[in-house]
């Protein structure tokens, strides 16, 4: 079977083109897509050659994960359904992971259409909803995980890490929860999506620690979920969170993601190290976007047609324009 493909050809190279894509087996679904959703930073850095495989980084001698195509996650209407699929049928409109295709340094991609995908990585979508709601859906769960992590009380104080989509969707589980979040970030036009009761801090324009002391007070920070990797910040706040707090540590470190446990130890502080999805945490996830706390498709600032997708990697990768949400049109 022929497909199209968005394919990392090279460091920094981005090529939208035919690729082969294996024959269905009784367990999966074929697709025909109608949207994806760019996950900014994992793909990105794959772009850059910073990781050879989800969060393993690359390393000297490693061989250069490329050909490869991106992605993990996208939206369409089922076309076909094998003989072992139950639940799902022709017709309806869902939502998918990774697929499978042939040639590429993995098997497995998600930026790719007709999508091979195992019926245990699909999930029917509901007939009231905009589908392009949906179409980050494994993005979202991420952040969904992080909010969900640490133990939270009414109003105890939380605070985010990272202004980008992860720490958004973080910030509204959190709040969700009933916390009070205070996020983090370097972006003014990305901590204006914020909902209006979480606080935004610029980390250019002041003194972080200042601003969660003056947020947190006497009581302290109950949990502190870094999404972006920044170690820094962390070790500044660790100061300020209260005994039996809990730290969530969803960042990409590469190999620089060493922490003294003595640090933890001090106030009997948590770790958490989330990663990955399962159908427990998508199922709730996806609830989640239904009853619209999860807030998703406002937080989209551009959208391209795949067919000029290189266009949409280099405004991620040169950063000379906003952006957060950017979704490939099918």
């Amino acid at each position: 079977m022929k497909g199209k493909a968005v394919v990392f050809t090279d460091r920094f190279i981005v090529s939208v083109q035919e690729v082969d894509i294996p024959e269905p087996r009784q367990d999966e679904v074929v697709i025909d897509v109608e949207f994806s959703w760019i996950s900014n930073g994992t793909e990105s850095s794959f772009l850059r050659g910073e990781r050879i495989a989800g969060d393993t980084p690359y390393h000297s001698g490693a061989p250069w994960p490329f050909p490869i195509v991106a992605g993990y996650q996208k939206v369409g209407t089922i076309r076909q359904v094998g003989s072992g699929v139950s639940g799902v049928k022709v017709g309806d409109r869902v939502f998918c992971t990774i697929s499978r295709v042939s040639g590429m340094f993995d098997s497995f991609g998600g930026h790719v259409s007709p999508a091979v995908t195992s019926a245990d990585q699909v999930w029917k979508l509901p007939a009231d909803s905009s589908p392009f709601d949906y179409s980050g859906l494994v993005l979202t769960q991420v952040g969904y995980n992080c909010g969900m992590r640490g133990q939270v009380q009414a109003g105890d104080c939380s605070i985010v890490i990272g202004d980008g989509l992860v720490g958004h969707w973080t910030a509204q589980t959190l709040l969700h929860r009933g916390a009070n979040v205070l996020v983090v970030g370097r972006h003014d036009d990305r901590l204006r999506y914020l909902p209006e009761v979480v606080v935004g801090v610029n980390a250019k324009y002041g003194s972080i620690p200042d601003a969660v002391n003056a947020f947190a007070g006497a009581e302290g920070i109950a949990v502190l979920v870094d999404t972006v990797g920044d170690l820094d910040t962390v070790k500044q706040l660790f100061p300020f969170m209260k005994r039996n707090a809990h730290f969530v540590s969803a960042g990409f470190y590469g190999s620089n993601g060493n922490i003294d446990i003595q640090m933890l130890r001090d106030k009997e502080i948590t770790l958490h190290a989330p990663a990955g999805w399962n159908k427990e945490r998508m199922d709730a996830t996806l609830s989640g976007v239904h009853d619209k706390w999860l807030q998703t498709g406002s937080l989209v600032t551009h959208r391209f047609p795949v067919d000029r997708a290189d266009e949409a990697w280099r405004v991620i990768v040169d950063k000379n324009e906003h952006f957060l949400g950017i979704i490939l049109e099918w």
